[in-house]
């Protein structure tokens, strides 16, 4: 079964996007990296654009409002390291990131254990979170890869991804199945209260 497929496929799934009021704060000052829209209090863009925002809106994406992180906005969020063997060699390897629920709490999202999220890869590659899943696996949105930034057309420049080697449960699986909910390239996050 292969793990990346396209939302072209799914035949124009439509995804819905609640906005709490809030003041929009100011843009980064770098290109934008991250964008999180949904159920947040903190957004800092207005509406997808239909004609600029042209992946999303090839991605059938539609918000009032949004977060949008550049590389340093990551950067100044307090950060963890993992130590993942990672399915694609097979070797450890050190991240580096923001734990997700901390990117949550930056935007004001609600982070209750119901709260669902969908982590969308530039690829359309699409994953269902639960907050309560991305608190129990620790998920970060990694920014460095053995003491470098993720480079786009490897693994980043960000990819949302856990340690499942601290896991029974996922040390369980095969080693490509691990990593089922890690969207590498990811560029997009749905809070979906």
């Amino acid at each position: 079964m292969k793990k990346r497929h396209f939302l072209a496929a799914l035949g124009g799934t439509t995804l819905s996007s609640t906005v709490l009021a809030a003041p929009a704060g100011p843009r980064p000052a770098g290109p934008g990296l991250l964008t999180v829209s949904g159920a947040i209090s903190r957004g800092n863009r207005g509406p997808l654009d239909q004609a600029l925002d042209q992946m999303m809106a090839k991605q059938q994406l539609s918000f009032e409002r949004a977060h949008v992180f550049d590389f340093e906005a990551l950067r100044a969020l307090p950060a963890i390291t993992l130590k993942p063997t990672l399915e694609y060699d097979a070797k450890a390897h050190t991240l580096r990131g923001p734990l997700l629920t901390a990117v949550l709490q930056a935007v004001g999202a609600r982070t209750e254990d119901t709260v669902k999220l969908v982590l969308r890869a530039i690829d359309g590659y699409t994953v269902p979170l639960s907050v309560a899943q991305a608190r129990q696996y620790r998920f970060i949105v990694a920014t460095h890869l053995d003491g470098r930034p993720m480079a786009l057309g490897g693994l980043g420049p960000l990819w949302a991804v856990y340690a499942p080697d601290a896991y029974p449960d996922m040390m369980a699986k095969p080693l490509p199945e691990r990593y089922a909910q890690c969207p590498w390239g990811l560029y997009h996050i749905e809070v979906q209260a």
